[in-house]
């Protein structure tokens, strides 16, 4: 896919110079006019467009957010009730900000489970997938972050109780424990560090997306059918097909978007955080903002506190590996009857475990956590490797000309 030739003309003096100089709007031009792309690809192909917009809604609104933010134990909580109450429009920033990560989350997990099903992690897009996987590890990371800034009830005691999982590790996890307070406790310069780290890894985010998208366009898109371009009527330019397709689910989307932003911007949030942080008084239930909750369901159904820290890593970790893991060569699970129905458990289990992070972990709900930590890793280390080894898939089409038109490539080329 990367190696077509460019087709771009410059259509003046100016740009003929620039082009000379920095060929920039050649770049903009072969990557987003032209670029071939598979025939076939569905809606949720468009997510990645959807991605992109939140993040240049979350970069807007998070840097006017922060220049009426005040990264202080005292202030922080008024702060963001001055900018609530007080700054014209600062209602809806910080809605649009707060009900954009949930958003954004909703959009990444959409789009991970796409790419699994469709097997987009595959050769030779590995590089592509681990980008994915780095991008989505420091969305978590600076969500947590920034949902601690809030400085409310629950902001404090989740980021007590999460920064003293690292108490955990031998040895040194009492020191970098202390290093990220900044202390002895969580204060004042643990929320300067916070603030420091959530305005940076915005930008970092930025720029990984970037090389995302280079290296998508260096192997090219898969597609539903998991068979690769091989003839030119297997692709169609992605202006104006793709963009006017992206651009219409962005449509879709910013109305769901707009739904929570203006009818309900405190439904995904929790009561506790309307309250400023007390260190003296903990709350009867800590649970934190729901794109977290299948990762702390699996931290809190192993009773050991290290080897649930381990867990809650290596459920991260091992989407990493996956490319490595699933010894099939057919990527789209629609061609594999037999790997099917472990997947969609799969989903169900991911669920499963965001509606029980929600959960006190005891009774029924720890051992239903327990049951489906045990099922999300064995998905990945036991049923991938092995099923890819015994199943038999269903058959591919020739092409994705075939698939789409019911001829083949060939055909497709000569008509």
């Amino acid at each position: 896919m990367s190696d077509h030739s460019s087709s771009y003309v410059p259509s003046n003096g100016f740009t003929r110079w620039l082009d000379e100089r920095l060929p920039i709007i050649r770049l903009m031009y072969d990557s987003f006019i032209v670029f071939p792309t598979p025939r076939n690809l569905n809606y949720l192909w468009t997510f990645g467009g959807i991605l992109t917009f939140c993040l240049m809604a979350q970069i807007i609104t998070g840097i006017v957010i922060a220049m009426h933010f005040v990264p202080h134990g005292d202030h922080a909580f008024a702060s963001v009730e001055h900018l609530m109450r007080d700054v014209n429009w600062g209602d809806l920033i910080r809605y649009t900000h707060a009900v954009g990560a949930s958003m954004f989350f909703a959009a990444a997990y959409i789009h991970l489970f796409r790419g699994l099903y469709y097997g987009s992690y595959k050769s030779p897009r590995e590089i592509i997938w681990i980008f994915g996987v780095v991008i989505l590890l420091l969305m978590i990371i600076t969500a947590f972050m920034g949902y601690s800034l809030v400085w409310g009830q629950m902001s404090f005691w989740a980021v007590t109780v999460i920064t003293n999982l690292f108490t955990a590790i031998p040895i040194v996890g009492e020191s970098i424990t202390q290093w990220i307070w900044g202390g002895y406790s969580v204060g004042d310069p643990t929320l300067n560090r916070l603030f420091s780290l959530h305005y940076l890894f915005p930008f970092i985010i930025a720029a990984l997306v970037g090389l995302h998208i280079w290296a998508l366009h260096v192997v090219g898109s898969n597609n539903p059918t998991g068979v690769e371009v091989k003839t030119k009527s297997d692709t169609i330019p992605f202006f104006p097909f793709y963009v006017i397709k992206d651009g219409f689910m962005v449509v879709v989307f910013m109305l769901l978007f707009s739904w929570f932003v203006f009818y309900a911007p405190n439904y995904l949030g929790h009561s506790d955080n309307f309250i400023e942080a007390n260190p003296l008084q903990t709350p009867p239930h800590i649970v934190p903002e729901w794109y977290f909750l299948p990762f702390y369901a699996i931290l809190r159904a192993i009773p050991d506190k290290l080897f649930g820290v381990i867990a809650m890593v290596a459920a991260i970790v091992v989407l990493f590996v996956i490319p490595w893991l699933d010894t099939s060569k057919i990527k789209s699970v629609s061609k594999r009857p037999l790997f099917m129905p472990f997947f969609w458990l799969f989903v169900i289990t991911c669920l499963a475990l965001g509606y029980l992070g929600a959960k006190a972990p005891e009774g029924y709900f720890l051992l239903a956590s327990q049951l489906f930590t045990a099922y999300y890793f064995i998905f990945f280390i036991v049923i991938m490797p092995v099923i890819g080894l015994i199943e038999t898939p269903k058959e591919l089409p020739d092409s994705i000309t075939e698939a789409v038109e019911g001829k083949s490539g060939k055909e497709g080329a000569s008509s």
